[in-house]
């Protein structure tokens, strides 16, 4: 199977999830957290990294009950930026009257 190549916005979602992870973990150790979660170190160093960007959701709703974050407190962080641009995007746009034909 061939994956389609990652898009600019997936990148960047990736790292906010992997950010927001890291915080959340704080001073746990990754291995008490990944085995907590039933899923490899080397899985959750990935996702914190965000070398894995898009993680499966079962992995994601495993290491946010174990880091007891809410799903949607983990969607709501993660997607943020990209509400904050989409929101920017549907702006009106206003033109000053002396400028308009």
């Amino acid at each position: 199977m061939v994956r389609l190549p990652l898009t600019p916005a997936e990148v960047e979602r990736g790292q906010r999830l992997g950010a927001l992870l890291r915080r959340a973990r704080g001073s746990r150790s990754m291995l008490d957290v990944a085995l907590a979660s039933h899923i490899s170190p080397e899985t959750l160093r990935k996702i914190e990294s965000g070398r894995v960007a898009t993680p499966a959701f079962p992995t994601i709703a495993a290491i946010a009950d174990t880091l007891g974050l809410s799903l949607d407190a983990v969607w709501a962080e993660i997607s943020r930026a990209e509400r904050t641009d989409e929101d920017q995007s549907a702006l009106p746009v206003t033109r000053h009257p002396s400028l308009v034909s």
